[in-house]
C-alpha cells in the first residue's frame, strides 16, 4: 500500500526530529571527572531544541514562548536553546502534539481545545460560560487543581509547563447576528471536539470542524457563515474582512499551554527541568501584558474597519439554551468545576 504524500511528510519529520534529539543528547557530552572525581561544570551538555507555534511571528503566544526561550538561555549561561517557529512552520496543533509525543518536536504552544483530544481533563475548558471573567479564569489556573490538569498531560507522553492568555471567544459571522436565536441555522467553524459540537447543536447552528488555516477562505466563499474566537485571532488571521459581524458572548475561554515532550524532559537532568520550568512560569506575566495589549489593539482596529459589533448585555438565554451540554459533561468535570466555582472571588 503506497503512503500518502502527507503521511511520507509527517514520518521524515518524525525521523528528522528524532535524529535532531539524539545530536542535542550528545551536544557538549557528558561531564569530565575532575582530580578529585567530581565533574566539571565547564561540561554540562548543551541542548538545542525547537518549540512550535501556529500564530504569526508577532501574536501573544509567540512573543511568550521568545521571552521563554530567552530566559532559558539566559538561566542556562546560553547552554540551553530553544528556537521558535511560528506560524505553523512545523504543522498544525494536531500534527504538533503528536510530534511532541513522539519526541520529534521538543516543545509547543498549543490550545487546550484540540489537547483535550489526548488529555481528557482539559476539555472542562471547552465547557460555555464556565468563567465570569479573566480575572476568575486566571484566579482557577493559579490554584492547585488548574496546576494538576497540567501534570494530567504526562499520560499523553507530554508535560505542562504553564498556561498562556488566549482571552474569551466569540462568534463572527458573514450575515448580522444580534442574539442567539439569529445563530440558528448557521454553519459555524470549530476546533475538534465533541464538546464544541454539541455547544454549536445547543446555540441551533451546525458545527464545521476544520483547519484554522482553511478558515479565511471557507468565510469568503461561503463553506461556512462564521466561525468562534478571540479577538486578536479575528483580526490577526484577518478573518474580520471577511466576517465583518461580531458579537461578544465569551462563550469561553480556552487556555494555552507550553508543553514539553516527556521522552526530552526524562533526558534532562533535574537542573535543567528546573530552569525549564522556571523560564516557562516567569514568561506567564510578559506573555499576559502582550495579550492585553493586543485585544486592546484589536477592538482598535475592527471598530476602524467598520466591523458591527454586537454587545451582550444578558447572557442568561445563552446560558439557557447550553444548560444541555454542561448538564451532559458534568459528572465528567464535577471536582474542575466545583473549583472553578470555589475561584470566584
Amino acid at each position: 500500500m503506497k503512503k500518502s504524500p502527507k503521511r511520507l511528510s509527517f514520518m521524515l519529520t518524525a525521523i528528522l526530529g528524532a535524529s535532531l534529539v539524539l545530536s542535542a543528547c550528545g551536544g557538549a557530552g557528558d561531564k569530565e571527572k575532575t582530580s578529585d572525581g567530581t565533574k566539571s561544570d565547564s561540561d554540562e551538555k548543551a541542548w538545542s531544541f525547537r518549540l512550535a507555534d501556529n500564530h504569526p511571528d508577532n501574536y501573544p503566544t509567540v512573543l511568550g514562548d521568545k521571552k521563554f526561550a530567552e530566559l532559558v538561555e539566559q538561566k542556562s549561561n546560553g547552554r540551553i536553546k530553544i528556537n521558535v517557529f511560528p506560524n505553523g512552520q512545523l504543522g498544525d496543533e494536531k500534527s504538533i502534539i503528536e510530534q511532541v509525543q513522539l519526541g520529534a518536536v521538543e516543545f509547543a504552544r498549543v490550545s487546550t481545545g484540540p489537547l483535550a483530544e489526548f488529555s481528557k481533563p482539559l476539555g472542562v475548558f471547552s465547557l460555555p460560560y464556565i468563567f465570569d471573567s479573566s480575572e476568575h479564569e486566571w484566579n482557577f489556573l493559579n490554584s492547585d487543581k488548574g496546576k494538576e490538569l497540567l501534570k494530567s498531560l504526562e499520560g499523553a507522553k507530554m508535560l505542562g509547563l504553564a498556561y498562556y492568555d488566549s482571552g474569551a471567544r466569540h462568534f463572527y459571522t458573514t450575515k448580522p447576528v444580534k442574539n442567539v436565536e439569529d445563530l440558528k441555522g448557521h454553519k459555524i467553524r470549530v476546533q475538534q471536539s465533541q464538546i464544541n459540537m454539541d455547544l454549536i447543536a445547543a446555540l441551533g447552528g451546525n458545527a464545521t470542524p476544520m483547519p484554522y488555516g482553511e478558515v479565511f477562505s471557507s468565510l469568503q466563499t461561503g463553506v461556512i457563515d462564521g466561525a468562534e474566537n478571540n479577538l486578536p485571532s479575528y483580526v490577526s488571521a484577518n478573518h474580520y474582512q471577511v466576517a465583518k459581524n461580531i458579537i461578544l458572548d465569551g462563550h469561553q475561554r480556552l487556555p494555552e499551554v507550553v508543553v514539553v515532550s516527556k521522552a526530552i524532559w526524562d533526558k534532562l537532568s533535574d537542573a535543567d527541568k528546573k530552569i525549564i520550568q522556571e523560564a516557562a512560569e516567569e514568561s506567564v506575566a510578559y506573555q499576559r501584558e502582550e495579550w492585553a495589549k493586543m485585544e486592546k489593539d484589536s477592538e482598535a482596529k475592527i471598530k476602524e474597519a467598520g466591523v458591527n459589533i454586537v454587545e451582550v448585555d444578558d447572557l442568561t438565554p445563552w446560558q439557557d439554551k447550553v444548560k444541555s451540554v454542561i448538564d451532559k459533561y458534568y459528572s465528567d468535570y464535577a471536582d474542575v468545576l466545583d473549583a472553578i466555582d470555589k475561584a470566584r472571588k
